[in-house]
């Protein structure tokens, strides 16, 4: 089966973003939503696990780490995935991770969230952030429409990306105890298409995907796709480009956590606590 997204194409947008050093605003904003989300754990963490690149790949393991994050664990190490989706850490040794985006070009989700969840020490608590369904919305209408118009058919040009729902599923899916998946949405307005381009090659999130096209873009498409996006998504002469952001909370299991009641084990019936009458299934009306 083809991958759906190109590892070697994922590590040149990585590398690219980071030679160009722009404005990483969904990186900061993403480090700020987990710092807040750690924050409200009345807990110190150990040993932290951060998944993914740096921009300080020389310098200590906890500088890989972005600033707001760094003393919520004493101390820190690096894990990243290879070619074969292999997480390199060991079984076991953290009882915290953290990826930002890292693994929003993973083709196995759900099992490079197994190996995070294998990477913890039991009750260790994994957050991770991802794109979600509705990101990018409008660039991905336009370039069909565009490229429909003047191609007669589509090709991958934005990633596809999963709901908050998906996400929370894979979440159990995994293995992971009191599973937690929340978004937080984001609009920003473009004063052209080519800030767009600009601000996602900063953060890597260029077309990854394996079957992508490798001709350049014709110059009628883009001509039409743009024209699409400012009559469908211009307000006040500015592009909208949404950004969605669902962050992954997840537990991995042990005894001391809430665990669900069993099935019939309630002892005090529903219609006693509401003060009506109970009817059997067979008589109601």
């Amino acid at each position: 089966m083809t991958p759906l997204f190109d590892f070697a194409a994922t590590l040149r947008a990585q590398e690219r973003a980071l030679r160009l050093g722009g404005d990483t605003f969904l990186f900061a904003a993403a480090a700020e939503g987990v710092a807040d989300r750690l924050a409200a754990v009345t807990r110190r963490f150990q040993h932290g696990l951060w998944i993914g690149p740096s921009a300080n790949e020389g310098a200590p393991s906890n500088e890989h780490v972005p600033e707001e994050l760094r003393s919520f664990a004493t101390r820190w190490s690096v894990g990243r995935f290879d070619a074969l989706e292999r997480l390199d850490a060991p079984a076991g040794a953290c009882d915290l991770v953290v990826s930002l985006y890292s693994l929003q070009a993973v083709n196995d989700l759900p099992g490079a969230l197994a190996q995070l969840r294998r990477a913890l020490t039991p009750d260790g608590l994994a957050l991770v952030a991802l794109l979600g369904g509705g990101t990018l919305k409008e660039l991905r209408e336009a370039f069909a429409e565009g490229e429909s118009a003047t191609r007669g058919g589509i090709s991958p040009r934005v990633s596809p990306f999963a709901d908050v729902r998906e996400l929370g599923a894979l979440l159990s899916r995994a293995g992971f105890a009191l599973p937690v998946a929340d978004v937080e949405r984001l609009t920003v307005r473009y004063g052209d298409f080519f800030a767009l381009a600009r601000d996602l090659r900063a953060h890597g999130f260029t077309n990854i995907m394996a079957e992508r096209s490798r001709r350049p873009l014709r110059r009628d498409t883009l001509a039409a796709m743009l024209r699409h996006y400012a009559q469908a998504h211009g307000v006040d002469a500015k592009l909208a480009a949404t950004f969605e952001t669902i962050f992954l909370t997840g537990w991995s299991p042990h005894e001391s956590q809430q665990q669900p009641l069993r099935p019939g084990s309630a002892k005090a019936r529903l219609a006693e606590a509401l003060g009506t009458a109970e009817i059997p299934a067979g008589e109601k009306p």
